[in-house]
């Protein structure tokens, strides 16, 4: 392929997002790495990038380039592992997006896998939104709710998350406990802000209380937690780490239609490199102990 040049420096600017970071890593100067897109872009007659003050932003086709190139760089580097002898060295960045609130869970498989192959750099992403496996945007996902449907993605169940329902001793000593789900309407109750959220949990809630008692609302489960311990109101908690704290008295158990099933999301294309299998081996195993607790 003769213009594989301008396909790597494509790439590169776009996971990076400037050509200067482009030009960095490839040690290039940046006029070259302009020079690649601009003949690129002639080459395929389409726009790859959108150009802006703060560097460079990939169009759909750029998105699209990104995911394949990617895919190939990826494949790559598992050649060379192979071709050198080196077929057991994991290296290079890994990528991993997951749901915010389970950081205290994934941050010890980060800690073994980095100590079993000291040669990956990690790349761990939250957001609210939801990432593109075909177009790049992570290796590995770990996503909450009902199962992924995209055809080009391989799904695991991973484990199931328990919630309980919470309120701390400051509140429940000014407003008592609810004696069950009919008397919660009277109490001061914490719930996600987005009517539409898809937690099991907060579908209960909704469910099952007139709006207005919905005092507090959020959009994080860290917010969730402190306006649980500073007395906000009745809110629910994962059940790791309700179950823990002292300040805390639990309101109503476990349930089985609140838990939050966790699936671990790759692309087929990357789903049998040495590197994603190598962190998915680590990820069972730790939840095997998530379960368990």
């Amino acid at each position: 392929m003769d213009n594989w040049d301008e396909i790597r420096t494509a790439f590169q600017v776009a996971r990076l997002g400037t050509v200067s970071g482009a030009a960095e890593v490839l040690g290039v100067h940046h006029a070259t790495v302009i020079r690649h897109i601009d003949a690129l872009e002639k080459r395929l007659g389409a726009k790859l990038f959108q150009r802006h003050a703060r560097g460079y932003t990939p169009t759909e086709a750029g998105r699209d380039l990104l995911s394949v190139a990617q895919t190939t760089e990826d494949q790559f580097a598992q050649l060379a592992s192979r071709i050198k002898g080196q077929g057991e060295v994991v290296s290079g960045e890994l990528l991993v997006t997951a749901i915010t609130g389970i950081a205290d869970l994934i941050s010890p498989v980060f800690a073994g896998f980095e100590a079993a192959h000291p040669q990956v750099l990690i790349r761990f992403l939250t957001d609210m939104r939801v990432f593109r496996l075909d177009y790049g945007e992570a290796h590995v996902a770990i996503r909450a709710g009902s199962q992924p449907q995209e055809p080009d993605y391989v799904v695991q169940p991973l484990t199931r998350l328990r919630t309980a329902l919470y309120a701390s001793r400051t509140y429940v000593e000014a407003h008592g406990t609810p004696t069950g789900i009919e008397d919660l309407a009277r109490h001061r109750l914490i719930c996600h802000d987005n009517p539409e959220s898809r937690a099991p949990f907060y579908r209960w809630l909704r469910a099952h209380v007139p709006d207005e008692a919905i005092t507090f609302r959020i959009t994080e489960s860290e917010a969730a937690y402190e306006a649980v311990r500073a007395g906000l109101g009745i809110g629910f908690l994962p059940f790791r780490i309700g179950s823990t704290d002292p300040g805390l008295v639990e309101v109503m158990p476990p349930q089985s239609d609140w838990d939050s099933p966790l699936w671990i999301v790759t692309h087929v294309d990357l789903h049998r490199t040495l590197k994603v299998q190598s962190f998915l081996t680590h990820l069972r195993a730790a939840a095997a102990g998530w379960a368990s607790a």
